[in-house]
């Protein structure tokens, strides 16, 4: 099998993973999975079960990008944690049958849903789910890291000063055009930077809608995806990260909640996911929610923009998604200007 990322021959993936994980089977099918801008995915079907193959993509990368080994290695650690992930089987390295690194996990069973206005869903089971993203991310940041062997994986402290000087370089390296409300942007971060408050978790760093699956019946989470910005930082950085969705619009995959009668759908407003998340954890109220927003607003914008940079350099998971993505750097970056009231002509 061949597309634009990888050669993937069957005989040789088989012989390679019937040596790695227990009980793998013949290898009958391998297929891409549509989304997985950043890591390809594929589902790998054998005579016994399904597994999921997350690869690396070839060509240049920026550096920090795309650590499969890292996706690994949290899924690994939380196995036994209130947080459900997926069984991780094998991590591939240095002698890959497909040419970059990859992992091996368990084909989990459920429901993925990607509007996060949830139209096939009912008010009653909108609100349940809801509920339910909010309850796993605050158990995912009330796991210690210590307990379950992730104490090194990641920096102490200085996380928003860390996260914005590094996103500021991985943005400039991808860049391709100016756009003035991406700089005006990087400028405000480093200007007003938050105090560092000791606060420190494991962070997603992509949590969302999409990146979960659910029970097939049930309003119930049963696998946390896509770890592959999950380090140790500041739990306020997740938060925002995903009540960015009641922000942004429904633009070409950006799949936002703007503009929606919320009340009506049976969805919360962002201020009363914030309230059921601090009370979960224990909090007071958030200082300084517009820093965190437009933090969480920039680096899915130089997110997104290596996606751009990387379908013009000819290796995108998806080109035609990335031609659509080009367009949402700057509308993410102006909505984060007026989030911050830094108005760009």
């Amino acid at each position: 099998m061949t597309n634009a990322l990888h050669t993937l021959e069957k005989p040789a993936l088989q012989a390679y993973l019937q040596q790695h994980v227990p009980e793998f089977g013949e290898l009958l099918e391998i297929e891409k999975f549509p989304g997985g801008q950043s890591n390809p995915t594929y589902k790998l079907v054998t005579s016994d079960k399904t597994y999921v193959m997350r690869a690396k993509p070839p060509g240049n990368l920026l550096k920090s990008a795309h650590m499969v080994d890292r996706e690994y290695q949290v899924m690994a650690a939380l196995a036994d944690s209130d947080v459900p992930v997926p069984k991780v089987y094998h991590l591939s390295e240095d002698e890959s049958p497909i040419g970059t690194m990859f992992f091996v996990m368990e084909y989990v069973e459920g429901r993925i849903f990607w509007d996060p206005a949830l139209p096939e869903c009912s008010n009653e089971e909108r609100m349940a789910i809801f509920a339910e993203m909010n309850r796993v991310l605050a158990a995912l940041h009330d796991v210690s890291p210590n307990a379950v062997g992730l104490m090194d994986y990641g920096k102490p402290g200085n996380y928003f000063a860390r996260q914005t000087g590094r996103w500021i370089k991985q943005y400039k390296a991808s860049e391709t055009v100016s756009i003035p409300a991406m700089n005006r942007l990087m400028e405000w971060l480093e200007a007003n930077m938050v105090e560092d408050d000791g606060s420190s978790s494991l962070v997603h760093g992509d949590y969302r809608l999409d990146n979960l699956i659910f029970h097939p019946t049930e309003p119930r989470i049963v696998a946390v995806l896509d770890w592959e910005l999950s380090t140790l930082g500041h739990p306020l950085a997740d938060l925002a990260y995903q009540c960015m969705q009641w922000r942004l619009p429904s633009f070409k995959g950006l799949r936002g909640l703007a503009g929606l009668d919320r009340v009506a759908l049976g969805i919360p407003l962002e201020e009363e996911y914030v309230r059921q998340y601090c009370m979960r954890r224990g909090l007071s109220e958030i200082e300084n929610w517009e820093f965190y927003l437009a933090f969480s607003m920039f680096r899915l914008a130089a997110i997104i923009q290596g996606v751009v940079a990387r379908a013009e350099a000819g290796n995108a998971s998806n080109p035609e998604a990335a031609d659509m993505m080009r367009k949402a750097v700057p509308l993410i970056a102006t909505m984060a200007c007026e989030v911050i009231g830094e108005l760009v002509e």
